[in-house]
């Protein structure tokens, strides 16, 4: 159980990695802070871990009974930074998370 956490954190690592280098690339102009690179990196961990953990803690069995093992979890990880992400711009209207890489 405790592979499929740091792997479902380390998912959402990768997301919010993959987030940040996005709006980086996106705006040239933007100055890289790390305290808002860590908070994004923080936040997907987090969620990242708290899916693994939940569909790991169902029960939930794939097809072919196929459980879920660490890659999984990466991949459920990944998937749930992107879904907190997304359900946050769909209920705030807001595309982004406060100031986040605003231009200066």
């Amino acid at each position: 159980m405790l592979t499929i956490l740091i792997f479902g954190a380390l998912g959402g690592v990768v997301r919010g990695l993959v987030g940040y280098l996005k709006h980086f690339q996106a705006y040239k102009s933007v100055k890289f802070e790390w305290r808002y690179f860590g908070m994004a990196v923080g936040i997907s961990a987090a969620a990242g871990l708290a899916v693994a953990w939940s569909i790991a803690d169902s029960g939930i069995t794939f097809a072919e009974g196929v459980q879920i093992n660490a890659g999984l979890a990466m991949i459920l990880g990944y998937a749930g930074g992107d879904a907190i992400e997304n359900l946050y711009k769909i209920i705030l209207k807001k595309p982004i998370l406060g100031s986040f890489g605003a231009k200066r």
